[in-house]
């Protein structure tokens, strides 16, 4: 394609709200972070984050989409090799091995693999479009997510482990999964879900799933109403800070929550609640807003894809950004247990943003080998 064509089709929209996003995660982690000497570094290198993110986005958009479809194997192969690699050099923080220590940063392969999976699944699915859609074919697709969720398991990164298998539930049915084993996969999930549940209210040890993972959903599920402090401690703090923004917020680092330090993990996991207590209902429902937007912009390219393979991508990466946001969101909330997840462009995270700004390259990918879209 030549080069004035690819930057006619390049979707300006969403790069454009993305960066939005990303600006106004830098305003915010530098706010959250103000007078802690051990973090006063941490908007300094999201600035570095996000730039050389955008910077990797229109590298990899001006890839063509499709030369990823014949690599898929060695991106598999080489992803799962770094999860394995993490049990060798790995560094244990909050009771995982998630992180690689590569000098001053600390890279978490496990967000790349979410990219992976999306490339892989889509490849399938686009690949096996005129094949019979059986339980072989269903049972293939479940074995290429099982196969690189395993070593993400034994980390171990039950959050995670989930969005895979999300990615895999939801690409699936994209790609016309008959209701029978739609059904069937539901069916599976709920009883399996059950299950878990029941062992833990029972006390039951379960294999790969570390004690403190068990304390949240214990947690979650059966509440303390006199603890103020320990494992409830932060998801407490977050319900008082999002509750004292209001309709429209106390300013920009004037939280008090926030800049008393109440608010634990407040430029990670929590950034959601130190966003509605500075800029309050009004300023966290616009930052929402725009992340819908991103999310919905990913689905008009979907569904204006020249063919099934990039239709797979922007449908896995919207998918993906859809239950990022929705479960760091019902965290602060206290609606669902305490994840590792973060806010998609706006929590702290160079692992985290490296693998949304790799989605999105390929979506603006997808979006610049079709036609111009109509705003």
């Amino acid at each position: 394609m030549l080069k004035r064509e690819f930057w006619q089709y390049f979707d300006y929209v969403l790069f454009g709200s993305v960066v939005i996003l990303c600006i106004f995660g830098i305003v915010m982690i530098r706010s959250a972070v103000a007078g802690n000497a051990e973090l006063q570094g941490a908007a300094n290198s999201q600035v570095i984050f996000v730039v050389t993110g955008l910077i990797i986005t229109l590298v990899v958009a001006a890839i063509d989409y499709h030369y990823w479809f014949s690599l898929w194997r060695w991106m598999y192969i080489f992803v799962i090799l770094l999860l394995i690699f993490i049990y060798l050099v790995g560094d244990v923080a909050f009771g995982s091995r998630r992180w690689i220590n590569v000098g001053p940063v600390n890279i978490q392969p496990s967000e790349l693999a979410k990219i992976v999976m999306v490339i892989v699944l889509a490849r399938y699915y686009a690949n096996a479009a005129d094949k019979p859609k059986d339980l072989r074919w269903l049972a293939k697709s479940l074995a290429l997510t099982v196969v690189m969720v395993i070593p993400i398991v034994m980390q171990p990164n039950l959050s995670m482990t989930i969005v895979m298998f999300v990615l895999w539930l939801s690409m699936t049915w994209i790609s016309g999964v008959p209701p029978k084993y739609l059904a069937l996969m539901v069916g599976i999930g709920v009883v399996g879900v059950a299950l878990f549940l029941l062992l833990i209210s029972l006390g039951v040890k379960i294999p790969v799933i570390e004690e403190y993972q068990i304390r949240r959903v214990v947690n979650f599920l059966f509440p303390d109403p006199n603890a103020r402090h320990g494992d409830t401690y932060n998801v407490e703090q977050a319900l008082i800070t999002i509750g004292s923004g209001g309709l429209f917020g106390q300013g920009y680092g004037h939280s008090t929550q926030v800049q008393l330090r109440y608010l634990k993990v407040r430029h990670t996991d929590f950034i959601f609640s130190a966003m509605a207590s500075e800029f309050g209902f009004v300023g966290t429902a616009l930052v929402m807003l725009l992340l819908l937007f991103v999310i919905l912009r990913c689905i008009r390219v979907a569904r204006r894809a020249s063919d099934m393979f990039g239709a797979l991508i922007a449908y896995g990466f919207a998918t993906l950004l859809f239950f990022q946001t929705a479960v760091n969101i019902g965290v602060n909330l206290k609606v669902i247990p305490v994840t590792g997840l973060t806010l998609p462009f706006i929590s702290y995270g160079g692992s985290s943003l490296l693998s949304l700004v790799l989605g999105l390259g390929l979506v603006e990918s997808v979006a610049a080998r079709h036609k111009s879209l109509n705003f």
